[in-house]
């Protein structure tokens, strides 16, 4: 699907990145705004959760529910999440409607009601979800090991902790809202059929004004790698183990994906043949690719019972360490085509085209296209794979474990 990629400054510093895609009948955008859980005070663990939720709770004039109908009028479909450095808001419609979905997402952003009942709403929905974090050990333990994997408060929890929250207040958030909704340091990437001229001029005269803020200084402290458990009465042990690799700017990046997806591609990836189906060790198991933009790491999770957590573990480490040693030409070819597969899907959703080129602005300062990321995909070979491997070998484990029983690591 061809596509042609736009990137304009506005006079406030603000980047807007444009995909034309003349084949959709869509349009989508993702605003990055720099108020993630790294850049919260003390204290203030889940801030950034209540807010993404408080800000659509009336905004420009307009109440809660008027904001919720007029969106729901031009058939919006939008979305929020919190990661360390950012709130993100995404949201995708069609085409003809992209216009006044931006003046929307502008009142929302620049002239947000933030009253003190609907911010006890928002408090609450933001502890339902620190509480269901116990019904959800697997999202639960990757939280945890983040946490403990990379230097504080990159590391941070994003959904929040829950005596943090219980003690947040309305007028703190507020001071948090005008301290770091900084405009001249966000993003705004829309993809789809868009005319992006038109909508440059759009949004230089509704975020243009906007003063700059001077950026936050985030300070980095350095942690162990070392192994943390939480007791907790179950049946099962959860397990969460996360090692060093690449980032994205790293030119070993796509080794680096490549060898994640031989690890845990599919049914026929390494840790679910190894672990799951030759050994039944475990009902779940996988391993995934997570970057900031400071570092990265690869994070895995296996969910076992208490009598197969040690063993689980240990055939783990196994595998993530006989990766060097040597990887075929199929298990090359089979990672390839599962990224390239993710690749086209995502090309082929708006939303997710957009998201994907406001992060690759952030981290990388510019936006991949879709064909050099297929041609970096097709690059790499099992000398490429096995290269980087043994320059960056899987020594040390970041560990974590929820369950009644320790393991030995």
């Amino acid at each position: 699907m061809s596509e042609k990629i736009n990137t304009y400054k506005l006079k406030n510093g603000m980047t807007v990145i444009g995909i034309q895609i003349p084949a959709v009948q869509s349009a989508a955008f993702e605003f990055l705004i720099p108020t993630g859980a790294a850049v919260m005070p003390d204290g203030c663990c889940g801030a950034p959760a209540v807010i993404e939720d408080w800000i659509f709770r009336g905004a420009g004039g307009k109440t809660s529910r008027e904001l919720n109908d007029l969106m729901d009028g031009i058939g919006l479909h939008r979305g929020s999440s919190v990661d360390s450095k950012h709130i993100t808001l995404a949201a995708a419609m069609q085409a003809e409607k992209l216009s006044k979905a931006i003046d929307i997402h502008a009142d929302v952003i620049l002239r947000p009601a933030l009253e003190q009942q609907q911010f006890e709403y928002s408090k609450q929905l933001a502890l339902q979800g620190v509480l269901s974090l116990d019904d959800d050990p697997r999202h639960k333990i990757m939280l945890l090991l983040r946490d403990h994997f990379y230097p504080d408060p990159l590391g941070r929890n994003t959904v929040g902790k829950k005596e943090d929250l219980e003690n947040l207040n309305a007028e703190k958030c507020k001071q948090i809202v005008f301290d770091n909704f900084d405009m001249g340091d966000s993003v705004i990437a829309a993809a789809g059929k868009i005319d992006f001229e038109e909508l440059c001029d759009q949004l230089e005269k509704l975020f243009g004004n906007e003063k700059p803020k001077i950026p936050k200084a985030v300070i980095h402290k350095r942690k162990d790698h070392v192994y943390h458990h939480y007791p907790y009465e179950g049946a099962q042990v959860h397990i969460g183990l996360m090692t060093n690799s690449v980032t994205a700017i790293d030119e070993n990046y796509y080794n680096a994906r490549i060898a994640v997806a031989v690890l845990s591609g599919g049914m026929s990836s390494r840790l679910f043949t190894e672990v799951r189906e030759k050994r039944g060790l475990c009902y779940a198991v996988g391993a995934s690719y997570h970057t900031l933009k400071e570092m990265a790491g690869i994070g895995c999770y296996a969910g076992t019972t208490p009598d197969k957590a040690q063993q689980t573990y240990d055939v783990i480490l196994t595998e993530f360490k006989k990766l060097a040693d040597g990887i075929t030409k199929e298990e090359l070819e089979r990672a390839k085509i599962g990224l390239q597969s993710a690749l086209i899907m995502q090309s082929e959703s708006t939303i997710s085209r957009a998201g994907a080129a406001a992060d690759d602005y952030y981290r990388l300062g510019r936006v991949k296209s879709l064909d050099e990321i297929k041609q970096k995909i097709e690059e790499t070979s099992v000398e490429s794979v096995l290269s980087f491997l043994k320059n960056n070998p899987y020594e040390k484990f970041c560990s974590v474990t929820i369950g009644p029983t320790e393991i030995k690591v």
